[in-house]
């Protein structure tokens, strides 16, 4: 009967969008998930290891994509063969949209949270932005920008897989710390409040 009241198997597969990102993220595409793992890691190694810098490595690529582009070009009009196959170059007003549209929410969330810190005084949400906000800066200074890129693809190629495997102990262990923060964050909370109006009491009496 304790099986009946679990909530519900979440498709991890599905929460990633699905498609061909979602198969090689969980490696159901061992193909995609290699071949992300090697580039990242072989441009991990070209900017870390070599002391390549990212402006120049992008200006030696394109350099060399539009020689072999233009070579091709010239030999496939002298030797009557047909031309590179390049695809449409363009950017779709839909993509831009789309992109405008992920902005907009992500900007509007942002300042929903920045109002409700400054003029809802909302002091948990307050401790947990800069909670997360120092956390990702000790993290910042640990490591420089490539590293945590190649990081960050580690990631999303271990933690979506373990989490599909091991869901339910996850998410068991995840409910526990969040009750543990919540009522952290609650006494917290609570211990400020208690403080402020004994701070407002001082200043009354001693004027």
């Amino acid at each position: 009967m304790g099986d009946s009241h679990q909530p519900p198997r979440l498709s991890v597969h599905r929460a990633l969008g699905g498609g061909f990102v979602a198969d090689s993220l969980l490696w159901k595409n061992w193909t995609g998930g290699a071949t992300l793992l090697a580039g990242a890691t072989a441009l991990w190694f070209v900017f870390e290891r070599a002391g390549y810098n990212v402006l120049s490595f992008a200006a030696n690529v394109l350099l060399l994509l539009f020689a072999i582009l233009f070579l091709w070009a010239k030999s496939a009009s002298l030797l009557n063969r047909p031309l590179p196959p390049l695809p449409d170059l363009k950017v779709s007003e839909e993509s831009v949209v789309e992109i405008a549209d992920v902005m907009q929410e992500w900007v509007n969330y942002t300042l929903s949270i920045a109002c409700d810190i400054t003029v809802g005084r909302n002091l948990k949400l307050f401790l947990q932005v800069s909670l997360g906000l120092w956390l990702i800066s000790y993290i910042g200074s640990l490591f420089n920008f490539i590293t945590l890129v190649y990081i960050g693809v580690i990631l999303s190629l271990t933690v979506p897989l373990l989490y599909d495997k091991y869901q339910e102990i996850i998410d068991e262990k995840w409910c526990r710390a969040h009750k543990a923060i919540q009522v952290l964050l609650m006494r917290i909370d609570n211990s400020v409040l208690k403080k402020i109006p004994l701070a407002s009491n001082k200043k009354k009496k001693t004027q």
